[in-house]
């Protein structure tokens, strides 16, 4: 018990570490966390005898509440009725990511000679944003208040909502399984029944979510609030139902009880630390010597995908009728990626050929590593890309 607690100290030291670092050079902590995995994991820190964080089951846990926590703030932002408004929007701004971005992974893999089957994980990997990374660094940066965070989270229910149907699909595509369209199809109904309960719950329950925290007592507030949220998230993950969509819909739920701002105030500190964790998880998961494998498609995967997740993203912006600058800044902050890429290489990990099994799982972990790393610094400079992009003096002349 002893080395696994002065291990979780030694965790936390490292994160404090990275975090005081990213504030003395002005850097956005996400990608020092995501390396400050990588140094003190197995694969770097453990390979030269020297004291290491494990990839446990501990700490899996922890970065999954992060996940969790996470969605359930970017669900405070919005309500079930400005969803509905939007919906059109959504759809259209979502089409557009769906259409440019899945495809041109499928076509990557066929490129470099891989299976469609090999090609569609790559196509997912690819296509999907990090949700908990696109909103932390949002929070960051604060640009939560500003027109462009209406498409990038509009986007990213999308793409949580899609994901759902391609996990439920390629699940069945990769373990194969004597199912097939039965198997993807009760797949369905189960993760579709689950989340049409939770819309039933948001749209009528409002007075439920309203006293569930009618409470003075700051602990027993946070206690609860986390109750609903983690309780809800893990049965979806038990049903195959994705827990980051069930957090979302627990967080509209809320948004619209009264709570929101008690639970920004009381629980942002419970949710950075958790999120920390989940970035720093990443980085514990990510081998550099089986990057070579992968280098190849990592290399064409990055110069290819970014300007076309960022083109996706502007038209996205476009839809929202937004400025040129503003539309741009939406596709710069979707260019990070993270938990879902992941969540698919270790389905592509059950495979049965080897790309599934050594190489798409080594190209995802690079891959977020270099995205989650790009996308978050092409956020915090989004005025030098402006300039670049329209060579103009003034990024912000038509924002």
């Amino acid at each position: 018990m002893a080395a696994e607690l002065l291990e979780f100290g030694y965790l936390f030291a490292v994160l404090a570490l990275t975090g005081a670092v990213a504030l003395r050079l002005g850097l956005s902590v996400i990608p020092l966390y995501v390396v400050g995995g990588v140094v003190v994991g197995p694969y770097v820190a453990g390979r030269f005898g020297l004291p290491y964080v494990a990839n446990g089951e501990v700490v899996s846990l922890l970065a999954e509440v992060g996940i969790v926590l996470l969605l359930f703030f970017l669900g405070l932002e919005f309500s079930l009725d400005r969803l509905r408004a939007a919906r059109s929007n959504i759809g259209r701004a979502g089409a557009v990511d769906l259409v440019v971005n899945l495809p041109l992974g499928v076509a990557i893999g066929l490129a470099l000679g891989w299976t469609l089957v090999e090609s569609f994980l790559l196509g997912g990997i690819v296509y999907i944003s990090s949700s908990a990374i696109v909103t932390k660094t949002l929070i960051d940066l604060g640009w939560i208040a500003d027109p462009e965070s209406e498409p990038i989270l509009g986007t990213l229910v999308f793409e949580d909502l899609a994901i759902a149907v391609y996990l439920a699909a390629v699940t069945s595509l990769v373990l194969g399984g004597d199912g097939g369209l039965v198997a993807i199809g009760h797949s369905l109904a189960i993760a579709f029944g689950f989340l049409g309960l939770l819309l039933v719950a948001v749209q009528y329950g409002t007075r439920l979510f309203t006293r569930v925290l009618a409470v003075g007592n700051q602990e027993a507030f946070v206690l609860r609030a986390l109750a609903v949220v983690i309780v809800i998230s893990g049965a979806a993950l038990a049903l195959g139902v994705s827990e980051a969509v069930a957090a979302f819909f627990v967080g509209m739920g809320f948004s619209t009880s009264g709570h929101r701002e008690a639970i920004e105030r009381r629980l942002t500190a419970v949710r950075d630390v958790f999120a920390a964790i989940f970035f720093f998880w990443i980085g514990l998961g990510t081998d550099p010597a089986l990057l070579a494998a992968a280098a190849i498609p990592l290399v064409v995967a990055v110069l290819v995908t970014t300007p076309a997740k960022v083109f996706s993203g502007y038209l996205g912006g476009r839809v929202y009728d937004l400025s040129t600058h503003r539309s741009l800044r939406v596709g710069v902050g979707m260019v990070p990626r993270g938990e879902f890429s992941l969540v698919i290489a270790a389905l592509a990990a059950s495979g049965s050929t080897q790309v599934m099994r050594e190489v798409i799982p080594a190209f995802a972990v690079g891959y977020v590593l270099v995205m989650s790393a790009l996308g978050t610094v092409l956020m915090q400079r989004s005025d030098l890309v402006e300039r670049l992009v329209f060579r103009s003096g003034s990024a912000g002349s038509d924002a």
